[in-house]
């Protein structure tokens, strides 16, 4: 397989987990690390051992040895970025969430269907083998048919410095996108796509989300409920519950590498559930990016994972909840 010459766009924190796991992966090799601060980009790429970089994105996607960027910028500037490096010809694995709504999702996935590019927002916990595992077994019928979801994501974020992109609703702040977009993902990925939600919320006066509580509701009665904060803690697990058990994974559930399986006999379901456990690669984003190097590698525009039509679901459901509790 030819190596995948990638440029690494933003030298913040979660470069930092993501870079390293990528130089980890075969059929890849990190070779220019841009950021608006030069000399952040120049200190990341001394740090990890990326032999270029540079404040100049323009530069980046005209450079023809570029194959794929990771973009890791925030959120507001996701669409107008990705759109640059499609329209150069580069593969794009961009950070969740992959734009601010589902028209500009929607603008990117043609785009990349047009160009015959690949285009992911890099969704990691579906990729992840607990992730894998919760699949098989609802498949299996271990709990029964799935009925009912919970998932919750709320941690305090501080601001002090004032200085927190998270608490800045120009450039990606807010709970939803950053936090609730996990419980929602995880609640398509069992249910698909809801009927109805339901959804209320804190909302500041500048638009900015900093707590919301949503139902999202199913045929038959199925429904999941779901939510996210960056003011204060709610409990992070998320379980699936069915007519003969529960399945649970563990804090932080869209990070986690156990699960537990309420399932089997009355001991089991309520006392000493079956704890299933995985490694973990790297930082936990080496799954994810290998699946992507080799969907490239094969030519195609998306991986089936985490399809474009994915994407898009999670976005309608996350334009509700905006419209509801704004």
């Amino acid at each position: 397989m030819t190596v995948q010459r990638w440029a690494a766009i933003g030298a913040g924190t979660i470069s930092r987990s993501v870079v390293p796991d990528l130089q980890s992966c075969g059929g890849a090799e990190v070779v220019v690390v841009q950021s608006r601060d030069a000399a952040k980009a120049a200190a990341f790429a001394e740090e990890f051992g990326i032999p270029a970089s540079t404040g100049d994105y323009d530069a980046v996607l005209a450079d023809p040895g570029i194959d794929a960027i990771y973009l890791a910028t925030p959120f507001a500037t996701h669409h107008a970025m990705t759109r640059a490096a499609l329209l150069a010809g580069k593969h794009v694995l961009v950070e969740k969430p992959m734009t601010m709504n589902a028209a500009e999702a929607a603008d990117l996935f043609a785009l990349a269907a047009e160009r015959g590019l690949f285009l992911m927002e890099a969704m990691w916990m579906k990729f992840s083998p607990v992730f894998v595992r919760l699949q098989e077994e609802l498949a299996n019928g271990t709990i029964g048919e799935p009925r009912n979801l919970r998932a919750t994501f709320g941690i305090p974020f501080p601001n002090t410095d004032g200085a927190s992109s998270k608490w800045d609703v120009a450039r990606s702040g807010g709970a939803l996108l950053d936090q609730g977009i996990y419980p929602i993902t995880l609640a398509h990925s069992v249910f698909g796509e809801p009927v109805s939600v339901h959804a209320a919320g804190t909302v500041r006066d500048d638009g900015l989300d900093v707590a919301e509580h949503f139902t999202l509701e199913y045929a038959d009665g199925r429904y999941a409920q779901c939510a996210s904060s960056m003011s204060e803690f709610a409990e992070l697990t998320a379980s699936v519950g069915g007519p003969t058990g529960w399945l649970t994974l563990t804090p932080p559930f869209w990070a986690t590498t156990d699960l537990e399986v309420h399932a089997g006999g009355m001991r089991q379901i309520f006392r000493t559930p079956d704890l299933v456990e995985f490694p973990r690669e790297g930082s936990g984003y080496v799954p994810m990016l290998r699946a992507v190097i080799a969907a490239i590698a094969e030519g195609t525009t998306e991986h089936p994972v985490h399809t474009a039509a994915d994407t898009l679901a999670v976005f309608r459901t996350i334009d509700e909840i905006f419209a509801q509790i704004r």
